[in-house]
């Protein structure tokens, strides 16, 4: 029996709010990524894991509140919950691993091509996989040149967000692209899922029970509260949300001379750092950049 699927039972409510998880993740993931390639001396593999992690938890989030308006008429929708959290992971690692590839190997053709086929590939599988974990009566199957579809989607909407978050600068551009992201993975989730198909079991009923959204909100709220979380960290990071010129120098550090005493100055923020000590001991004075600030000797 051929089961009456509808996508959209919340009407426009959980598609809007798909979206906005989705660009929230995106926006998130886009700048602790520009933050690591920016500011080359900060903690680089850690803003790497925070933008992965932001995305991958962003998609996963979108996905299922997507699916909160995914119902079938005549049986009741239940998800398995460890392969429900699997597919949470798989998103996490594989978007962790074309970050870590373009943060790493820099911003070429080649990496940007195979990361964001490595995490388009994983936006997809953790799609495809929590899918998996519904639980009906019956079997869902799916359109070979729809899913085709959805899978090309989502591998372009990954590169082109890793070359955003290499070449954007500035946050009013990074919140575009942000929202460019949230369209092409909330378009690439309607397309895999127009590719869907349900075949109920003959003598399947539908039965009373728990909605589908009353189902999947409990799972969400530890992954949306991890997103609220990341971006309070970049709210409080001054660096990463309007981003900083300093990054644009090089820092040159005095060189080590055996019995020269460390200088007691030490340059105020956004003094540039390459002065030298003159050689000649205690009396001697150190040579500064022009417009630098002047200390006296030590």
């Amino acid at each position: 029996m051929q089961g009456t699927v509808d996508g959209f039972s919340y009407g426009i409510v959980t598609p809007v709010a798909a979206f906005l998880m989705a660009c929230l993740g995106g926006a998130l993931g886009l700048r602790c990524t520009t933050r690591s390639l920016r500011h080359r001396e900060s903690f680089k593999a850690g803003w790497l894991a925070l933008g992965s992690t932001s995305i991958g938890t962003g998609i996963w989030t979108m996905h299922f509140i997507a699916m909160m308006g995914f119902t079938v008429e005549q049986a009741p929708v239940d998800y398995d919950r460890p392969i429900t959290f699997a597919s949470l992971a798989v998103a996490i690692v594989m978007v962790g691993i074309g970050i870590f590839i373009v943060g790493y190997r820099g911003a070429t053709a080649l990496t940007l091509v195979t990361g964001g086929t490595i995490t388009g590939l994983g936006v997809a599988t953790m799609h495809y996989l929590g899918m998996a974990g519904m639980r009906l009566p019956g079997r869902i199957e799916y359109d070979t040149l729809t899913v085709a579809l959805s899978v090309v989607i989502a591998v372009v909407a990954a590169t082109t967000a890793l070359w955003a978050a290499v070449s954007v600068h500035g946050f009013l551009a990074s919140l575009g692209a942000s929202l460019v992201m949230g369209v092409a993975v909330s378009g690439m989730h309607y397309t895999a899922m127009a590719a869907v198909s349900v075949h109920l079991h003959a003598s399947s009923a539908a039965a009373a029970g728990a909605t589908t959204g009353s189902m999947l909100l409990p799972m969400l709220i530890g992954p949306a509260v991890f997103l609220i979380l990341a971006a309070v960290v970049v709210m409080f990071d001054p660096l990463l949300v309007m981003g900083d010129p300093d990054w644009q120098r090089s820092p040159v550090r005095a060189p080590y001379r055996p019995g020269v005493p460390a200088p007691r100055y030490v340059p105020g923020y956004g003094e540039p750092a390459n002065w030298t000590a003159r050689p000649g001991g205690r009396g001697s004075r150190r040579s500064v950049p022009r417009g630098a600030h002047r200390s006296q000797d030590w």
